[in-house]
């Protein structure tokens, strides 16, 4: 697990030995099972995730109860509710495993720690919240711009091993299409 992390942090960054010995102590590994719930609309958001093994989803409930798949999170990539996050306000959505899954969480208080006193973290954090602005942008123009095949074509394009994953219900629930409409798309 920390070569992983090393290596996923020195994509953007170089690290010395003592750097990353450094870094490791701001965050703590935990397990969930599937269908665990790691964030719960409405409850505290204590943790930034990373995804060591496993996948999960971020969702948000509407007025009328219906649940809409924000995210899928699988092994090298970063989820929360940043905004409850960083804000330290309830949760406005839900984080929950769909695998068994492990994860590397910092505290905001880590964050804030990591930042100060090792200034090139502050520049991964940094090239890492831009990727995932460039990637919601990206989503919410998909969203307004595509037709339903063109998004399934995309996602299949991109990620296929979420068809492998993922239910196909939660997969039409992020493509913003029914469980019938889906069948659909994926038929040859």
């Amino acid at each position: 697990m920390e070569n992983l992390f090393r290596a996923h942090i020195e994509k953007v960054i170089a690290l010395t030995d003592d750097e990353f010995k450094d870094v490791l102590l701001h965050f703590s590994l935990m397990n969930f099972k599937r269908r665990d719930f790691l964030i719960r609309e409405g409850g505290r958001v204590p943790y930034a995730f990373w995804v060591v093994s496993g996948l999960l989803k971020l969702d948000y409930a509407d007025a009328s109860g219906k649940q809409h798949v924000v995210a899928f999170a699988m092994e090298d990539w970063w989820e929360g509710d940043y905004y409850a996050f960083f804000n330290q306000s309830p949760a406005s959505m839900s984080l929950q495993a769909l695998e068994n899954t492990q994860v590397l969480c910092m505290t905001l208080q880590g964050y804030n720690n990591l930042c100060r006193n090792l200034p090139k973290m502050t520049y991964f954090f940094l090239q890492k919240a831009n990727r995932g602005h460039i990637s919601s942008q990206q989503r919410i123009l998909e969203l307004i711009s595509t037709n339903a095949k063109e998004r399934y074509d995309k996602l299949l394009q991109r990620y296929p091993i979420l068809f492998q994953r993922v239910p196909h219900t939660l997969i039409a629930s992020y493509l913003g299409v029914t469980r019938e409409t889906l069948s659909r798309l994926s038929t040859p």
